[in-house]
């Protein structure tokens, strides 16, 4: 009798750790919460942003705004939003100050929660808006001196742009989209258009790791 006790108490400790073990976790994204984004140069002024947790199993991992894209059936995109502590050395025992800053982009991983850092050369979170297609990013990139505009394609893996061409100056504007707006992509072929608001717009074919400058069309009733 005690042994096909003791046998039962194994095996429901056994089905138990198997049931556990089975358990699948989960990507999630919290619910959207209303924030105050500390935008321009000098971050004096505020603009309203939607943020919401990435939770893998239910902890949270990032706090990300914007729809995520989806580069694969596995891997995601979505741009990520952080906190910075803005007290003042003499203010360190008080509360934290915390103000909102918008980051990169994240790459996830949905099988197991993995969550990296794409590689973007020369993207500003302030005048940067990005445009994705398949593992492709297309954006206007910013100088380090905030002084010259680039016309920027990466890659997701690798750590090189694919294309990364001078439009023209910086203009150092005030609004998130002050620069340019978001590329506009076309397929069959892959094409995209880069449309600085201070220069003429711009496209190039993107075919594998290289991109080709497209001639402008020639009107050929003139």
């Amino acid at each position: 009798m005690k042994k096909a006790l003791l046998l039962a108490v194994v095996i429901t400790c056994i089905v138990t750790a198997m049931s556990a073990a089975a358990k699948p976790k989960i990507l999630t994204f919290g619910k959207w919460m209303p924030v105050k984004l500390f935008i321009g140069p000098t971050e004096d002024k505020t603009a309203p942003m939607n943020v919401r947790a990435l939770m893998w199993d239910g902890k949270i991992k990032e706090f990300t705004t914007g729809e995520p894209y989806d580069v694969t059936d596995r891997l995601l995109v979505v741009r990520r939003a952080f906190r910075l502590n803005d007290n003042l050395p003499a203010e360190n025992k008080k509360q934290p100050r915390w103000v909102w800053q918008l980051g990169g982009w994240l790459l996830v991983d949905r099988t197991n929660g993995r969550v990296a850092n794409v590689v973007l050369p020369e993207f500003d979170p302030f005048y940067s808006e990005a445009s994705w297609y398949r593992d492709y990013v297309a954006y206007c990139g910013v100088s380090e001196n905030s002084e010259k505009l680039y016309a920027v394609v990466a890659q997701v893996g690798r750590k090189k742009p694919i294309l990364r061409k001078e439009l023209g100056r910086a203009s150092n504007g005030e609004t998130p989209d002050s620069e340019c707006g978001a590329p506009q992509w076309e397929r069959n072929p892959a094409r995209v258009t880069f449309l600085p608001k201070n220069a003429a717009k711009v496209t190039y074919a993107v075919q594998g790791h290289a991109a080709d400058l497209v001639p402008e069309e020639v009107d050929e009733a003139e």
